[in-house]
């Protein structure tokens, strides 16, 4: 579990916080996972929205917050927890009922939540290139500036190289943009991850067995930002896309997830000109 000290903490108010305070932003996929799983809970949580598309995320404040400028981050009675699937496992000890995670499955929840996290700059690839648009880093010298050498450093009073993960992250971006070559090697990735949950859903009904675990939640999470950038789930994986639309329609998921309006009419811009130019995700990728 990622929890910070309060060395770790140098925006020093949120140390009183009372409560559930959620630290989130409406297109982050691993807010989008954390506040689905609230909503299957039940829990009531009280909002902080930290705007990504504004790099609020790399003000001092924030830093402040989480040393790392990532979001989620949960603050429970002053108590500051870090990284989406630590901050859920938290919450499924606090909050069993309904349950998750379960004791008899948490072997395999482990192993395909460390799947999907490993995924997760493969996913931040593809939506930056077919879901907004954007060929380059959207974090200008300045901004990572601010970032590298804000916040504390540390977590858990320990000196932290988190940072270095993104910090490449956005250089290789600035330097070679999103290449053919990047999207074909993260949609193979993720192709191989759905062909696998193709053959499961053969037997069952969710991922894992017969009932909804924190699996599905962070999958259909990730199937949702996929299907924005236009991944050809219906052909590829007719199995996988049923379940999709299952859990699609279950309101405290989908809630989760929504795009905002003024997002979904420059996705559809973008989709068109992918189209226009045959660059889209299917065609660059050749799924």
């Amino acid at each position: 579990m990622v929890q910070l000290t309060e060395s770790d903490i140098q925006t020093r108010e949120i140390l009183d916080y009372r409560g559930l305070h959620l630290f989130h932003y409406s297109m982050s996929s691993c807010s989008q996972k954390l506040r689905a799983f609230l909503n299957v809970k039940g829990v009531d949580w009280e909002p902080h929205v930290i705007d990504l598309s504004k790099q609020e995320q790399n003000d001092p404040w924030f830093l402040g917050v989480n040393p790392r400028g990532l979001v989620p981050v949960l603050v429970d009675d002053g108590a500051v927890h870090i990284e989406s699937n630590d901050i859920i496992a938290y919450l499924e000890r606090k909050f069993p009922d309904p349950v998750l995670i379960p004791r008899d499955q948490q072997a395999a929840i482990t192993t395909l939540l460390a799947r999907e996290d490993d995924l997760h700059l493969d996913l931040r690839l593809l939506s930056f290139r077919f879901v907004h648009g954007r060929n380059g880093s959207p974090k200008s010298p300045e901004v990572i500036a601010r970032y590298q050498s804000g916040g504390s450093g540390t977590v858990g009073g320990e000196p932290d190289t988190h940072k270095h993960r993104e910090l490449a992250f956005y250089a290789q971006l600035a330097r070679d943009g999103i290449t053919d070559a990047a999207v074909q090697s993260a949609a193979a990735k993720f192709h191989a991850a759905f062909a696998d949950f193709e053959q499961r859903l053969g037997a069952q009904a969710y991922l894992i067995g017969p009932d909804l675990t924190i699996v599905d939640i962070a999958w259909y999470v990730y199937a949702k930002r996929l299907t924005l950038a236009g991944y050809p789930f219906d052909r590829l994986h007719p199995k996988f896309a049923a379940w999709f639309s299952r859990l699609d329609a279950q309101s405290a998921l989908n809630a989760a997830v929504e795009t905002p309006a003024p997002l979904l009419a420059r996705i559809a811009e973008n989709r068109r000109a992918q189209v226009d130019s045959g660059a889209t995700l299917a065609a660059v990728a050749g799924l």
